[in-house]
């Protein structure tokens, strides 16, 4: 049965229907935990369980997490602790792990989903040969967020094109995959301890190396933040070159799949700038009474 076909039962699609585990890695994230949480609860469909993993905060990460508890017992959000190491992904991992979804659907703790972000997830893996998918983000603290998701949407079929559908790279802060292929790939992905790769990128290849489809799905839709652009030149450049140190520690040599870094480098200074805008603009007081 297709992601658009029903069997006419709504017992027995219910049923067909994968339970969608969401899990949030997090290292102080005070600022954002909150509306990525309500996004998460405020779903057309419910997610099986909200997992936010908690790394060696030092701020009130973890305080406001027990406090949305407690303001949503309904709601199966769970906190957990990862304290043995610092870093991405071994919380990432650590979270994995203990989710007991079907699908394992993985955040960044500044993502807002789409509130059928959950219901979405579901369609694209009805198919069953689908083991892991991702879609676009659209920018929320951007200006013209929309033309934003279009240009977002646009460049990552253009990547599954250049790749020549060998490669399909998901992305971190809007992704899901089975637990079955989790479990399949878990104990093989990078542990890169010296932070110098695209965590998303290695899950991807440790996928294709198994031969595990990897679906795009433009209607699974994550809000994100463009705070990256807060970065210094510098900083910015090394985190766009971990395309290519990703790809050298799995000998992938396709040429074609250098083409983020040359879009994230041509954006950096045009983007920096129409986000200050931004930023200036929306920070203006409103005026009332004509004054």
């Amino acid at each position: 049965m297709s992601a658009d076909q029903s069997s006419g039962d709504p017992l027995n699609d219910a049923a067909d229907l994968p339970r969608v585990s969401v899990v949030i890695p997090a290292y102080n994230e005070e600022s954002v935990i909150r509306q990525c949480l309500i996004a998460a609860i405020y779903q057309s469909v419910p997610a099986h369980e909200i997992i936010v993993v908690d790394n060696l905060s030092t701020d009130r990460t973890a305080a406001i997490v027990r406090q949305m508890q407690l303001e949503y017992p309904e709601s199966p959000i769970l906190l957990l602790t990862q304290d043995s190491e610092q870093g991405l992904i071994p919380t990432r991992n650590f979270g994995l792990d203990h989710a007991t979804g079907d699908v394992l659907g993985r955040i960044d703790a500044d993502s807002v989903v789409e509130p059928d972000w959950v219901e979405q997830v579901q369609k694209a893996f009805q198919d069953h040969s689908v083991q892991a998918a991702t879609g676009p983000v659209v920018y929320y603290d951007m200006p013209m967020r929309r033309f934003g998701l279009k240009a977002d949407d646009k460049m990552r079929q253009l990547m599954l094109k250049l790749a020549k559908q060998q490669y399909h790279f998901l992305f971190g802060s809007n992704m899901a995959l089975r637990s079955t292929a989790w479990n399949t790939i878990r104990a093989e992905t990078c542990r890169d301890e010296k932070d110098e790769m695209h965590e998303d990128i290695d899950l991807s290849l440790h996928l294709a190396e198994h031969d595990l489809k990897v679906q795009y799905w433009p209607q699974m839709v994550s809000g994100m933040s463009a705070r990256r652009l807060e970065d210094s030149p510098r900083d910015y450049r090394y985190y766009v070159t971990r395309f290519d140190r990703t790809y050298k520690a799995h000998n992938v040599k396709k040429m074609a799949l250098k083409a983020p870094m040359v879009v994230f480098f041509s954006v950096y200074f045009p983007a920096k700038l129409l986000r200050a805008i931004h930023t200036v603009n929306t920070a203006q007081p409103v005026r009332r009474g004509g004054q």
